[in-house]
């Protein structure tokens, strides 16, 4: 693509579009936590997951192992919240782009 003279490309285009869609999905699940007006039992340990998410993509591409520690963490705390499934959910797609779960050795 030809750009004209004096643009400049978009910041962070060499980026990894996995870590920016896992960045974007716990931004708005982190946000939609934070609005969630109920308090319930494990509310805490949502909220340290996503903080450790949104710190593993900052540097790069994160271990799937460790995202996967913490997509199940997130999960367990906030899986019986309706309102926040779609959130979710989203993070979770965002997870599986970092690829399969490792299948069992046979």
């Amino acid at each position: 693509m030809l750009r004209s003279l004096g643009q400049r490309p978009v910041t962070g285009s060499d980026e990894d579009p996995r870590v920016a869609e896992l960045r974007t999905a716990v931004s708005r699940l982190r946000r939609g936590l934070a609005a969630y007006p109920a308090e319930f039992p494990d509310r805490g340990i949502a909220e340290d997951e996503l903080a450790a998410l949104a710190a593993m993509t900052v540097d790069g591409v994160p271990e799937t192992p460790r995202l996967r520690r913490s997509l199940l963490l997130i999960a367990g705390a906030i899986g019986s919240v309706s309102a926040l499934s779609r959130g979710l959910s989203d993070v979770r797609n965002a997870v599986d782009l970092f690829g399969e779960q490792p299948r069992g050795r046979g």
